[in-house]
């Protein structure tokens, strides 16, 4: 495979299957993206697990977040690999939409599940298991609809020539149509 000349055509570096996993399991934080009342994009740093195919996260009933997520149930999730044994470079986009919970049987479920994942004694986990046991939580959970992924380490080997050809997949419609496109609109000739 011929050398990357530049940092365009990204959605070819897709995270493996297995990696995707792996980020899913190991990292423990994510943004939270949501839409306000006005339309404005915002996020917020969570703590949240990967379980059923989907993403879980936590949260008090007052914040602003929940109130736009009823409002509008479209989410996105981001989580990268920066911090965990795959080291920096990787990430993962959730597109899905939210369902928020206040039942005891998924909060029953829920916060032993976070909180062993997030906490390393038995004490810090019954600790932070009964601290979000309260009358104001609620449980978000974000249903993926669409999966955007991302390899840093293949691209950097692309871009050094060492990139086995079969480690990529085919580029979407936003590195094809839409990148010629917008090529054309600045005479830029397409390879």
């Amino acid at each position: 495979m011929e050398k990357a000349e530049d940092h365009e055509m990204v959605s070819i570096y897709y995270l493996d299957p297995g990696d995707s996993d792996a980020l899913l399991l190991e990292q423990k934080e994510c943004v939270l993206n949501w839409a306000t009342k006005d339309s404005w994009p915002m996020g917020v740093v969570h703590s949240y697990i990967f379980r059923k195919g989907r993403i879980w996260i936590t949260a008090g009933a007052h914040r602003h977040r929940v109130s736009a997520l009823r409002r509008n149930p479209k989410a996105s999730v981001v989580i990268t690999s920066k911090g965990t044994s795959m080291g920096a470079g990787k990430s993962i986009t959730i597109k899905g939409t939210c369902e928020i919970h206040d039942s005891r049987e998924i909060k029953d479920w829920f916060y032993p599940e976070l909180a062993n994942a997030i906490r390393d004694t038995p004490e810090e986990i019954k600790a932070f298991e009964s601290m979000l046991d309260s009358p104001l939580r609620i449980v978000l959970e974000i249903t993926p609809v669409k999966w955007i992924t991302y390899d840093g380490a293949k691209m950097r080997e692309h871009a050094q020539g060492t990139l086995d050809p079969s480690r990529v997949s085919s580029p979407l419609e936003s590195d094809t149509t839409r990148l010629a496109k917008e090529k054309a609109k600045r005479n830029i000739a397409n390879d």
